[in-house]
């Protein structure tokens, strides 16, 4: 029998780290000099920004189809989904109330200011206007029209305007009108049964094509590292540890203090037991980089906690959908960063927008393929940045995301046996139930 070899590609962040270092040294040894027949690394870092700009163009039809196929699939019970959505609720608040404590007492992003300006030099019409500056920094508006702004004032708006918030809403809504009306028919045949099949195809397609864009997101990074250490030289790599020493710093404390003393004082699991009995699974999303891969792992770390199988399901396998918190804390602080490093004086008002846009974003996008980096963009965009500054910034900030990746799954992880610690919290278990004796 002849021995067939196959090739196997490497991880996604290996190929990120390779981009890295060949754009680096493309740029370090050519600058803006002509090489290849005249081929110069501005014209690779513009092929670079294509690849950002598809992702940007297909994250919003994905987050709106994949709301809808989440509506429609998931089945919760009424009283432990209320629950549910209410623990949810309050570890995200939490999770935005340090990232928001902590970006405007340590202002990171004042690091980057000046190293933005000069990305912007390169990229073709990048300078903002005074109008957006005037729009991102106006702090007239109070929180309440700021929010009624986002409001869709059509169905087909959101969709052009790249509202986050809008098409969120709108799925939200037009998901629960489905989930009603095809538990109404019986889930038998009809229009309703075509339109939720159309749907799942629709999302799957969507899936599909997001994994094809991301085998060409290194061809971005390497286009855009060439073409910035080409302009600027490697020293511009200096900046980025301070991008992600704030990014793992929100994280930390959010999943080593809070999800800890929560785990003890409500669900009465000490740190030895949720971090000790749960490292298997929290170690297993670190190396894998993803929640959803590590679920199996998950319900076995709860079992030796003790947790009822109900809650542990409902919380690894249902809630991981709304058990964000890695990925919406790291947007929100993301798109404070940039806006402290373009000198951008953003208000409390602006501030809240961009959390609640990123809680809304990261809603229903557990099982996208490299779910951080289609929200991003959205987000950024959100918060007013410029999309020329968005379309600069994202390659750069992937040569370290690979890291913070991980630690965005890590926290999703801990955020899942939390959730299923506090569902099950107040629960008797079977052998302490009293047995009545009866006389024969």
């Amino acid at each position: 029998m002849q021995a067939t070899s196959r090739w196997i590609s490497p991880p996604l962040y290996m190929q990120v780290l390779i981009a890295v270092a060949g754009g680096a040294l493309l740029g370090a040894l050519f600058g803006r000099e002509p090489y290849l027949g005249g081929l110069r690394n501005e014209q690779l870092g513009t092929v670079g920004l294509l690849v950002v700009s598809l992702l940007k163009t297909l994250a919003i039809p994905l987050i709106f189809f994949a709301i809808l196929d989440a509506l429609i699939r998931t089945s919760i019970p009424l009283r432990q989904g209320g629950k549910l959505l209410l623990i949810c609720l309050v570890n995200v608040s939490v999770a935005m109330a340090i990232g928001l404590l902590l970006m405007n007492t340590w202002q990171p992003g004042l690091a980057w200011y000046g190293h933005v300006d000069e990305l912007l030099h390169f990229v073709p019409g990048a300078k903002p206007s005074a109008a957006a500056l005037a729009n991102v920094q106006a702090g007239a508006r109070s929180p309440i029209e700021y929010l009624a702004s986002y409001i869709p004032r059509t169905i087909l708006e959101p969709f052009s305007s790249n509202n986050i918030i809008g098409v969120v809403l709108l799925a939200l809504a037009l998901g629960a009108i489905l989930r009603y009306a095809h538990g109404a028919s019986g889930q038998a045949g009809g229009i309703i049964a075509v339109v939720v099949r159309g749907v799942e195809r629709i999302y799957a397609w969507l899936v599909r094509l997001l994994e094809w864009i991301i085998l060409a997101v290194p061809l971005a990074v390497f286009g855009v590292v060439a073409q910035v250490v080409g302009k600027s030289g490697v020293g511009v790599f200096s900046v980025l540890w301070i991008f992600l020493a704030a990014m793992l710093a929100g994280l930390a404390v959010h999943a080593l203090l809070y999800y800890p003393l929560v785990a003890w004082l409500a669900g009465k699991k000490p740190p030895k037991v949720y971090l000790g009995q749960g490292a298997d699974a929290i170690m297993t999303a670190l190396s894998c980089n993803s929640s959803l891969a590590t679920v199996p792992v998950t319900l076995r770390c709860l079992e030796r906690m003790n947790v009822s199988p109900q809650s542990s399901r409902l919380a690894a396998c249902v809630g991981t959908n709304l058990n964000n918190d890695g990925i919406t804390l790291y947007e929100a602080m993301a798109a404070l960063f940039l806006a402290q490093a373009l000198g951008f004086d953003l208000p409390m008002a602006s501030q809240v927008l961009i959390v609640l846009a990123s809680i809304i974003a990261g809603a229903g996008v557990a099982g996208i393929p490299e779910a951080g980096l289609i929200v991003l963009p959205l987000v950024l965009s959100a918060a007013g940045l410029p999309d020329q500054v968005i379309l600069a910034a994202i390659p750069l900030i992937m040569t370290v995301d690979w890291i913070i990746a991980r630690a965005r799954s890590g926290v999703n992880v801990m955020s899942d046996m939390l959730v299923a610690i506090l569902l099950d919290a107040g629960r008797v278990p079977p052998e302490t139930v009293p047995v009545s004796r009866t006389s024969r």
